[in-house]
């Protein structure tokens, strides 16, 4: 019978190995189920234009939607489709990290965005929304007689 020398530590090892793999996947604002997908976003702005850029790799075009409802909110529903290969239903998969799934995300836009002048680009899995910006009106006063 072979001596095992016990090592009181080893279990501190690996409760740290995997207190610090689930502060990296909080860190990256991976969720642990890979069934929850909420692409990554840019909002940036210049002079004329308002530009939302979502990082959506492996979508397919068709597969998002994109609006803007009465409340001046940009909607972007989508879905991530988890294809299965022949090859893959032999396997035994031991760590799954690829997200897939239904996605949408919700952004209030500001007043002085034309919401009948958008476009939007699908290339290399990036979306990249334009929305023209208009001037805002001067807020208006109303002077009230005091009596």
């Amino acid at each position: 019978m072979a001596i095992i020398r016990f090592d009181p530590f080893r279990s501190f090892e690996s409760l740290a190995r995997r207190m610090s793999e689930m502060f990296e996947d909080f860190e990256k604002g991976i969720t642990v189920t890979p069934s929850d997908f909420s692409p990554r976003v840019d909002i940036s702005e210049d002079e004329k234009h308002l530009y939302v850029t979502v990082e959506i790799p492996g979508v397919n075009k068709d597969d998002v939607k994109v609006t803007i409802n009465d409340d001046n909110i940009l909607v972007i529903k989508g879905e991530k489709k988890r294809e299965f290969k022949t090859e893959d239903k032999e396997r035994n998969f031991i760590r799954v990290e690829r997200s897939y799934g239904s996605f949408q995300r919700s952004f209030m836009l500001p007043d002085n965005v034309k919401k009948d002048n958008v476009s939007a680009k699908f290339e290399n899995g990036v979306l990249t929304i334009t929305l023209e910006k208009i001037e805002p009106e001067p807020p208006k006063q109303i002077e009230i007689p005091i009596s």
